[in-house]
Formats: structure tokens, sequence, C-alpha cells
């Protein structure tokens, strides 16, 4: 089954695939590592394997928050709408930092680089700021899933964008009102949203959005939602 469910990959997915993750408890402490493939597939999720991620929210000045549609060729939620670039820090000496979410955030800005082509000389870490933890678990197939504490940061700043073709299939910036209705449109079932996107706008981007020019970390530092 393993291999079948690997043939819409393309080799870019398939090399990630072995890339090494955070392996940790539902307190958010580090415990082991392992490979994205076997911290992505239902038959480790359903016996507890739990890694960390993050997801980041980018939005313009005008304050529309980037949307992506994932490439087809993604092993979990292939065509799915979703937040502006998700990913995972990985089991590195300068990813694994804990304080301020250091590791996370340098995680989340070699993906914006690489995931969404912006020049190294538009983004720096301290345009990246961690707002908070939550807890995911969900299926996308009979093979592969997401469970995860997912790290919510935020970056608000004009920015180039060249997205690799192989990890995006579409991009746009949106409203408040336009992100609505793509989550009304899901709900009617003409469009595919990620699990992690759906509640992570509801729950947080909502609320957040009427005050974005002020932003601050919204952190509790014992909180991880969801759990």
């Amino acid at each position: 089954m393993f291999q079948a469910s690997k043939t819409h990959l393309n080799e870019l997915q398939i090399k990630r695939l072995e890339e090494i993750l955070i392996v940790i408890d539902k307190q958010d402490q580090i415990i082991g590592a392992d490979t994205k493939r076997n911290c992505h597939l239902m038959e480790n999720i359903n016996k507890g394997l739990l890694h960390r991620g993050f997801s980041v929210v980018l939005f313009n000045t005008q304050n529309q928050l980037l949307v992506q549609q994932r490439a087809d060729a993604k092993y979990t939620f292939p065509g799915h709408f979703t937040d502006s670039c998700s990913s995972h820090p990985l089991y590195v000496p300068e990813e694994l930092e804990e304080e301020d979410a250091l590791g996370v955030r340098r995680a989340a800005l070699r993906r914006l680089q690489a995931e969404l082509g912006i020049p190294q000389d538009q983004i720096s870490i301290k345009d990246i700021t961690f707002m908070t933890r939550k807890y995911q678990k969900c299926q996308s197939d009979a093979v592969w899933g997401d469970h995860e504490i997912g790290y919510l940061l935020l970056v608000r700043k004009d920015l180039t964008l060249n997205p690799d073709p192989r990890e995006v299939r579409s991009y746009s910036y949106m409203s408040q009102e336009d992100v609505q209705e793509l989550l009304d449109r899901e709900a009617r079932g003409a469009e595919k949203i990620t699990p992690w996107f759906r509640s992570m706008v509801e729950d947080f981007l909502l609320p957040w959005w009427p005050y974005l020019e002020d932003v601050s970390p919204f952190v509790e530092p014992d909180k991880i939602y969801g759990l």
C-alpha cells in the first residue's frame, strides 16, 4: 500500500520524505527523531508518533493573507488550499534551539525562501513572530496523515514571491472576506481546505485580523491549543 501511495509524488517530495523531524511528547518536549515518511504514516500516527511542525501566515501591508493551494504531488492533502507556508523544523542543532522558538523560526525562514522563493535580502528571523502552538491530528487518506504540535508564526511584510511549482499549485492574497468565502465554499463541498487551515482561521485569524498592525506575540507559555 505504501508503494502505491507514492505514485503521485514527484522527485522532490520523495526526497523530502527522508528528512529527519523532531519527535515530541504532548507537552512539546523533544524525545527523539524520525523520518518525515514515518512521522506521516497513519500506522505510526495511530501508535502515538507525534512531531513538531509550524504554519506561517504571511500578510502584506494591506492586511491580505497569502493563501496557497498545495501541489498535486504533496503526500498529504494534495491540491488543498492552506496557509501561506507549513512545514517542519529538522533535527539539526540550529533548528532544535527552543528559546524564543528560535529553531522553529529558523526553519520557517528556510522554507519561506525555498517554497515561496522569497529573496534572502527581503526577510529575516526578526520578521517572523511566534504567536502560539496548536495540537492537530488529521488523516489525509488510508496511508498518510498528520499528527503534530504546530507553531503558528506570523509575518506582516510586502515580499517578492516566486513559489516552487513542485510545492505550490496556485497562490493569491485574500482579504478576510475572501477567506471566509473560501471556507464557505469548502463547507458546501466546492473546495478542499486542509483541516489545520480551517481551525487556524476560525480559532485565531478571524479574531486577530482587525489588530494586525499592532501584532504582538500571543503566547501563553504552557498553553497548547487543542489538547
